[in-house]
């Protein structure tokens, strides 16, 4: 018997491709503003399991908030005399070619990706195809608390050592995709994958845009919770109030505004 979301003969699962699973620590929230990569971390998988282990510190070349240092644990003196993304980024892009690219949030991190390659006249790989775990999880997990790496991983029975440090991220961010699709019954086919996937992204999309409309439309009249603090209205997938990026509300909840 052929299983609907079986994958063609002729076909390799997505789950057996080459992925390049990354993630970034970085100076703040915006590229745009000027903010900067200071930690990236490349996890190679190849037929679903981990065969390579690749980070590296950065000098961002801007100072480093407090802030950064109590999410990461990283010092302005651990990025002294470490190497700017100039003189990284052929090494990083070789990582990533020929491979499919995963990490955990993608607008986020490729978004950093994408300004920090330009600064050095480079782009990321040409054609890349992109997975995004925090899309599959919101959708197949819908319902059960709030979307953290780490709590999603824990949902899953996967282990994540050090939270907010690259490597540690971005391993567990390719073992939690592994174990949605095992989980999740998503389909084998990449394409078919990545065809659902962006259906989902632009569902989820729109449901945040609704509720942040309805929210513009009725603020003031926002159901409270019992300690008097506004009740969310997207409910347990949408974890973090006005702020529905994970990492960003971890930003702004160090800052004091989230």
């Amino acid at each position: 018997m052929v299983l609907e979301n079986a994958a063609p003969a002729d076909v390799k699962p997505w789950h057996l491709l080459p992925l390049a699973v990354l993630d970034t620590e970085t100076t703040g929230l915006g590229p745009e503003s000027g903010d900067c990569v200071i930690e990236v971390a490349v996890i190679h998988f190849d037929n679903g399991e981990v065969t390579d282990r690749w980070s590296t510190l950065l000098d961002p070349g801007i100072p480093l908030h407090p802030d950064v240092t109590r999410l990461t644990g990283i010092t302005p003196d651990d990025l002294m005399d470490k190497p700017g993304f100039v003189d990284i980024a052929d090494e990083l892009l070789r990582r990533l070619r020929g491979r499919v690219l995963v990490a955990y949030n993608v607008p986020f991190d490729r978004s950093f990706l994408i300004h920090e390659f330009a600064r050095v006249g480079k782009t990321l790989p040409e054609g890349a195809k992109w997975l995004d775990p925090l899309v599959i999880a919101r959708q197949t997990q819908k319902g059960q608390g709030n979307m953290k790496l780490g709590t999603v991983a824990k949902r899953l029975g996967v282990q994540l050592d050090e939270a907010h440090r690259a490597q540690a991220d971005a391993e567990c961010a390719g073992k939690v995709l592994l174990a949605l699709g095992k989980t999740a019954s998503l389909p084998e086919g990449l394409d078919e994958l990545l065809d659902i996937q962006e259906r989902w992204e632009a569902a989820q999309e729109a449901e945040r845009s609704g509720w942040r409309s309805r929210q513009q439309q009725g603020r003031g009249n926002r159901p409270m919770t019992d300690d008097g603090t506004p009740r969310n209205a997207l409910g347990a997938a949408y974890p973090h109030g006005d702020e529905l990026d994970p990492v960003r509300y971890m930003f702004l909840r160090l800052a004091g505004r989230g």
